[in-house]
């Protein structure tokens, strides 16, 4: 007989290919399901990037569809535990709060996921009467997990201390063998939503400041999708101006990801706006790579400044340029820092690692 608890994992599934989307899945194919049954409820409504954001007749439709899932799901199953990820806006939230309502009449046990670092900056900015409503809904549950322990503060004035858990990003990745032939070039790597906020601009910028001799050393590929025509046409007008060694892959390429991270030598991914714990920075450590990286949400306790990369100022082409000449200049550091990035990702950030924190927690909570 089978004597494992049963746990409701919320969560979008992709596409499109987004951290909590990503996260949800490998959470459902996880180590998580030796030790509990592991039960999903779907609640993607948007098809692409692009519908993000906006509400339509067909988006509430679907809503409705969610709430009587959890309805059906809650009656058939009596889990002993339910994790919802949770949305850092008021309408997200409200959305997310009958998730939560629906949960309790079939679950004691609820424990939010949190996967940004935005919800203080929310609050802040929010009404009394909408802080009340989420401190109302919070009270209906048993505690929330961050991506770091230095996102724990987010939560404070919302939860005790000890509701406050953390369990970091982790997956295992099948990194392949590499196939660009032995050359003199430095291959550099961005993967990530073409978007301001996520640095695109401040990585082509950096490339323009570095000095003709090393950019003439280097090719930088660039794998996502643009969010707006704006950014693109800025981006790619000074690509092509300045004849920058910069080629743009399609998300369509997705499935070639890991072999990008095997040919490459140098990540950068120097995000501007809140992160969570991105998986481009969890799978450039996997794939032993020196990362260039701003302080966003947990991003510094995986990339440690000079150790096995850096951390750069938000916003600062130049401080990127930089640390690009040095590792280009400084083959054996930029070896040494590869090296760390997948000593630190096999000890604190595969995917049984990430599964032993969630089944520590799950076990901590449903015991008290």
């Amino acid at each position: 007989m089978n004597n494992k608890p049963t746990v409701c994992i919320f969560g979008k599934l992709p596409p499109p290919y987004m951290g909590p989307a990503i996260a949800t899945q490998i959470l459902l194919q996880s180590r998580l399901k030796n030790n509990f049954n592991l039960v999903h409820i779907d609640t993607k409504i948007n098809e692409d990037l692009k519908s993000m954001g906006s509400w339509n007749i067909k988006k509430v439709i679907k809503n409705i569809g969610i709430y009587y899932k959890i309805v059906k799901t809650g009656i058939h199953t009596k889990p002993n535990l339910v994790l919802i990820p949770i949305s850092q806006s008021t309408v997200g939230f409200i959305k997310d709060s009958f998730y939560i309502i629906l949960s309790k009449f079939f679950c004691k046990k609820i424990v939010l996921h949190l996967r940004g670092s935005e919800f203080k900056i929310w609050m802040d900015r929010s009404s009394l009467f909408t802080r009340f409503y989420v401190k109302l809904i919070f009270n209906l549950c048993a505690g929330v997990i961050v991506l770091g322990s230095n996102l724990r503060y987010l939560f404070e004035g919302f939860f005790s201390e000890v509701q406050i858990f953390v369990a970091p990003n982790g997956g295992d990745y099948d990194i392949p063998d590499r196939t660009l032939p032995a050359s003199t070039t430095t291959h550099l790597l961005y993967l990530g939503n073409l978007q301001s906020s996520k640095g695109i601009e401040d990585v082509i910028e950096a490339i323009r400041l570095l000095p003709n001799e090393i950019r003439k050393k280097i090719s930088l590929n660039v794998l996502g999708g643009w969010r707006d025509e704006k950014t693109k046409q800025r981006c790619l007008d000074k690509i092509h101006q300045n004849h920058l060694p910069i080629t743009i892959h399609s998300p369509d390429k997705s499935n070639q990801k890991l072999q990008m991270m095997s040919n490459a030598d140098i990540f950068v991914f120097p995000p501007r706006a809140p992160e969570g714990h991105p998986w481009v920075i969890v799978e450039a450590m996997a794939a032993g790579l020196p990362i260039i990286s701003t302080d966003r949400g947990a991003i510094v306790e995986s990339v440690k400044h000079e150790e096995n990369g850096f951390i750069v100022p938000l916003g600062d082409p130049q401080a990127i340029a930089k640390h690009i000449q040095e590792l280009i200049n400084f083959p054996e550091k930029r070896q040494r820092m590869g090296q760390n990035s997948r000593k630190h990702y096999l000890t604190n950030f595969t995917e049984a690692a990430m599964a032993e924190n969630l089944t520590q927690i799950f076990q901590n909570i449903m015991k008290n």
